[in-house]
């Protein structure tokens, strides 16, 4: 798991979030989190294959295999139980970070990605934490 001091230096240098289990309804955390991050100056591909259409500007992708580009961060707005099949995704594609939102635990699955050299942050809000460690504004 990453210190808040690994933490704070990934949400500087992250360029690019998928955000898996984006929903495209506005009263959805998931789409609060995902329009602050966009506020904040990160790319946000949303990932859900559910959507049909743009969600925040950006066009969804049905899985984290379709990504073509660098993914810095996959959070994961899914429930435990669907996190072991995003990080082997996230393995899969090269992405450094594996942060899942509050309630989200699968330890199984955090051994997984630091195994294969994914940092991890577990259990914690990504915009909770942007805030709380003083993340400079990247726009």
């Amino acid at each position: 798991m990453l210190s808040d001091t690994e933490i704070k230096a990934t949400l500087q240098r992250a360029r690019t979030i998928a955000l898996v289990g984006l929903s495209d309804r506005s009263e959805r955390d998931s789409h609060s989190i995902a329009r602050f991050l966009q506020r904040a100056g990160y790319r946000v591909l949303p990932v859900n294959p559910n959507l049909r259409g743009p969600v925040l500007g950006e066009w969804p992708y049905a899985s984290l295999r379709e990504i073509a580009e660098h993914v810095d961060i996959v959070n994961v707005f899914r429930r435990s139980e669907f996190v072991a099949g995003v990080v082997e995704d996230a393995v899969t594609i090269g992405a450094d970070v594996i942060w899942t939102q509050s309630g989200v635990v699968d330890e199984a699955a955090a051994r997984r990605a630091e195994a294969a050299g994914l940092g991890v942050v577990m259990d914690r809000c990504i915009a909770v934490a942007y805030r709380l460690l003083g993340v400079e504004h990247r726009t």
